[in-house]
């Protein structure tokens, strides 16, 4: 830094003056704003997740069983962080969201990007969810290259390969850009990883969690929505609650869950 150069403040290292001039309510309603900010917030942890989850995979591929499993439990303290925040969201009453629901236009949450690159680390391979956004925008480049790249449980069971556990060949070569359907090849690996009761066996715990605390979050986010607007039409157009509710119980990784019953 130049002796010219303003001295680094607490302002200036976090950009507030961004951060905070970003909640622009298009309404004179009071709980605008907290929809604003809950939002956002929002948005600030997916993004803290996807950091995250970028370097599990890369801790699971090293064959790192001590920084993934601290990652995991931070992504799983996140994820009741955001649990949570719908308990502040629900002080909102149904007539004070209808007050400056108008407003929203065409926007809704269906259309958050940086979700969806979630959902697509995760496993999810579905076209469809590049759809809502323009062939050249950033957001679709990053959706698809999510969906281009191994999955969450891709590395995780080259993870398993690197603690000498035999994963069959063909399932560390599919093609990552396709469904992970469950495998009862696969399947018979994690049985043998829970009957070692292992390092192994704690990470694959630690995915469970994650996988439980995603369906807590898509429950309660259901559950919200269906106090405020009932079963009308979600914002934007979307089919609101009946389209979440549509994705409750579809477990992230399957496989974890089957062997429930084998052990």
């Amino acid at each position: 830094m130049s002796e010219h150069s303003a001295a680094l403040t607490y302002t200036s290292y976090l950009a507030l003056d961004e951060v905070l001039g970003a909640q622009r309510p298009r309404s004179e309603e009071h709980d605008e704003m907290l929809f604003i900010v809950i939002h956002q917030v929002y948005e600030l942890w997916f993004k803290q997740v996807l950091h995250e989850l970028g370097h599990l995979q890369r801790r699971l591929e090293a064959g790192d069983t001590t920084h993934a499993a601290h990652t995991l439990r931070r992504v799983l303290r996140i994820l009741k962080v955001a649990v949570t925040q719908i308990d502040v969201l629900e002080t909102m009453t149904p007539r004070q969201f209808l007050s400056f629901r108008a407003r929203l236009e065409a926007s809704s949450g269906f259309q958050s990007a940086q979700f969806r690159e979630l959902e697509a680390v995760l496993g999810r391979r579905d076209p469809g969810m590049l759809r809502p956004y323009p062939e050249d925008s950033p957001a679709r480049a990053r959706i698809a290259a999510a969906m281009s790249r191994p999955s969450l449980f891709d590395s995780f069971l080259r993870y398993l390969t690197a603690h000498g556990y035999r994963v069959p060949v063909e399932v560390l070569s599919r093609d990552v850009g396709a469904p992970n359907a469950p495998s009862p090849a696969v399947q018979r690996v994690l049985l043998a990883v829970y009957r070692d009761d292992n390092a192994p066996a704690q990470v694959a715990e630690h995915l469970i969690d994650l996988d439980e605390g995603l369906q807590e979050w898509r429950y309660r986010h259901v559950k919200m929505v269906e106090r405020t607007i009932g079963a009308k039409t979600g914002t934007g157009g979307s089919s609101g609650a009946a389209y979440l509710r549509g994705t409750l119980f579809q477990p992230a990784f399957p496989d974890l869950w089957a062997v429930r019953s084998e052990l």
